[in-house]
């Protein structure tokens, strides 16, 4: 009896893990609403880890539920993330986890200081492209 029980729980730890083994899926494996979500993942997508799949696969399943802002935000998220060298996609992931570690309260400041950094950019950027051009005004 306490054989079978150990082989009971061995058979459902093994069958909860088994996503995680799963072997890569390629792209044209993926539903129309995988491969929406993913889209800017397209042209990498068969020659990611086995791995990095499944998180994006998880992560693709909540996509239906968002705003189209979100899917917005998301996809532009993903592009950049592709362009990525491996080596800075390592990097970026230390920096997600150490920032994990830092207080709540201090995350939050941080993300306002970078919102704030961002806005000024942009309204730098789009003064820049408003700024009359250097020709004879009419």
């Amino acid at each position: 009896m306490q054989m079978s029980h150990r082989l009971a729980v061995f058979g459902i730890v093994l069958a909860l893990c088994l996503p995680a083994w799963a072997a890569a899926q390629p792209w044209t494996a993926l539903s129309a609403a995988q491969q929406e979500a993913l889209s800017p993942l397209s042209a990498q997508w068969n020659n990611l880890p086995q791995t990095e799949q499944q998180h994006l696969l998880k992560m693709a399943r909540k996509y239906p539920q968002l705003t189209p802002l979100q899917k917005q935000r998301l996809h532009k998220r993903l592009l950049y993330w592709s362009q990525l060298t491996p080596e800075q996609r390592e990097g970026a992931r230390q920096k997600y986890k150490a920032f994990r570690k830092v207080p709540p309260a201090t995350r939050e400041q941080v993300k306002r200081m970078v919102e704030q950094q961002e806005a000024e950019k942009a309204r730098a950027a789009s003064a820049v492209s408003a700024a009359p051009t250097g020709g004879n005004p009419p």
